[in-house]
């Protein structure tokens, strides 16, 4: 038994099902909780920022629930490299438990953390936590990394097992009591302002997450018809519970597995209906786990193209380009669904699964404009910014990642609309100028006749901007731009 143990919190704002709590629980005669409001990640986020404020509140549930327990949570404001280190000391702490990070400057953090720790005879461990599996636990036969997708899903589907998604037992337990309770910082101490957050009905901690998970799971069965389709409530809105761990990686497969996704992947569902909607979301889990995995061995990925030959690729930089960018970050392309996509974005902070690949489809191929600028806009105004993901994503669209899509296979715009926003409510939702357009032109306002357009008025250039790019004579630069790199790059 260690004395005393301090965990530190990161991704993982929750005291239930919590890998480096339960393992102190068990380990340590005096447990103690902290978070540490990094001001190296905070300095440049903008002063209203929606993440900021979504952790504060779930530290305050977090909070609330510790001390339910007789303890509370340490909040500090500061450089965490220098902040855990001079806390444990003053708890007295022997070690120091927290769950790992995937992402290249976390590991860094960590790394000079624990060298600070140990200079003061303080361990460091960490716990595997946000993932199912990680490290080396699934690898190819010939013990490698997996890069592309569906065998390494089969590979993880074979190995789970009932222990790998058996929730750790940190809810209960014995938390050492603190001389004095904490007092959690505002919003205005830590530089920042409320957001429209509550407006959006974006309800942050543990509770929050409760209530979208037992909401989908009475849609779960729904999930792989209607998951592609905005303007239905389709999906689970859980990505930002699992981007900051007010949930539970374990008990999202678990919630997946009790639906029957492995009985309906192996041909032997119970006729519930639910099992082919649970197959589909635990696929997508198992994105998550690997994208994890890509960019805990394949560091490079963050900047770089994972396959090296695209990183020759010469995009658009000219006026024209930048003109372009400025559109498609503004959401004025003049392509309804692209445009709405970039108002929920903005509006938001959350933007639906498949408008994120068609929205990367239209910068990188439509406008071909370099990935990392529209990853780096994706990482600014996302409530769920999780850097594995987003990078993994937008690689994907832009044909430079494993697995990614064929360089060759690009979305067309308008016909992804008509397909997936059939009657254009989305469109009309966030792009309320175009409420009059008729439903056969709401997905290509520009064919209207000056005379439609006057009728429903919608003028193009006036009161919507015209398409600033032709899709077609786009679809030809971009199979001239990859083919010009390398042969091994473009196979």
């Amino acid at each position: 038994m260690l004395d005393a143990i301090l965990v530190w919190f990161r991704r993982d704002l929750r005291d239930d099902d919590h890998a480096a709590l339960a393992e102190a629980l068990r380990r340590g005669r005096r447990v103690y909780c902290a978070f540490v409001f990094d001001t190296a990640i905070l300095a440049p986020l903008p002063r209203s920022d929606r993440r900021v404020e979504f952790i504060h509140g779930s530290l305050q549930v977090l909070d609330a629930a510790l001390r339910a327990r007789g303890a509370g949570l340490i909040v500090r404001h500061a450089d965490a490299t220098e902040e855990i280190p001079r806390l444990a000391r003053e708890l007295g702490a022997a070690a120091v438990f927290a769950n790992r990070d995937y992402e290249p400057g976390a590991k860094a953090r960590d790394a000079r953390v624990a060298r600070a720790l140990a200079a003061d005879g303080i361990g460091l461990e960490l716990f595997k936590d946000q993932a199912i599996f990680d490290g080396v636990e699934v690898l190819t036969q010939g013990g490698r990394p997996y890069t592309v997708f569906t065998p390494y899903r089969n590979a993880w589907l074979k190995r789970l097992g009932d222990d790998d998604h058996r929730p750790h037992d940190s809810a209960r337990g014995e938390l050492a009591p603190l001389p004095q309770l904490p007092r959690l910082p505002t919003l205005a101490e830590l530089g920042f302002q409320p957001t429209n957050l509550q407006t959006l009905g974006i309800a942050p901690g543990m509770p929050g997450a409760r209530r979208l998970l037992e909401d989908f799971q009475g849609r779960i069965g729904r999930y792989r018809e209607q998951r592609d389709f905005p303007a239905m409530r389709g999906v689970s809105y859980l990505s930002v519970h699992l981007r900051f761990g007010t949930v539970s990686i374990r008990r999202l497969v678990s919630a997946a597995l009790a639906a029957g996704a492995l009985r309906a992947r192996d041909g032997d569902g119970d006729g519930d209906g639910d099992g082919d909607g649970a197959a589909c979301w635990l696929s997508e889990l198992v994105w998550r786990d690997f994208f994890f995995m890509i960019l805990d061995h394949f560091p490079r990925v963050v900047g770089q193209a994972f396959r090296p030959a695209f990183d020759t690729l010469q995009w658009e930089t000219d006026a024209t380009a930048e003109a372009a960018f400025a559109a498609w970050c503004a959401g004025h392309t003049g392509y309804p669904l692209v445009d709405a996509a970039m108002q929920q974005l903005l509006h938001t902070g959350y933007m639906h699964n498949r408008l994120r690949m068609l929205t990367a489809s239209f910068l990188t191929k439509d406008l071909g404009i370099d990935w990392r600028r529209g990853e780096a806009f994706f990482a600014t105004h996302l409530i769920d910014f999780d850097l594995a993901a987003n990078n993994g994503g937008w690689q994907w669209a832009a044909s430079t990642g494993c697995d990614a899509q064929p360089y060759f296979r690009i979305f067309n715009p308008v016909r992804q609309s008509e397909r997936f926003d059939p009657a254009g409510r989305f469109i009309r939702r966030y792009l309320p100028e175009l409420a009059n357009v008729p439903e056969r032109f709401i997905h290509a306002p520009w064919l209207m006749s000056a005379v439609q357009q006057q009728a429903c008025g919608v003028v193009i250039g006036r009161d919507t901007p015209a398409p600033v790019v032709e899709h077609d004579a786009a679809r030809r630069r971009t199979l001239q731009r990859f083919a010009a790199v390398s042969p091994s790059g473009a196979a």
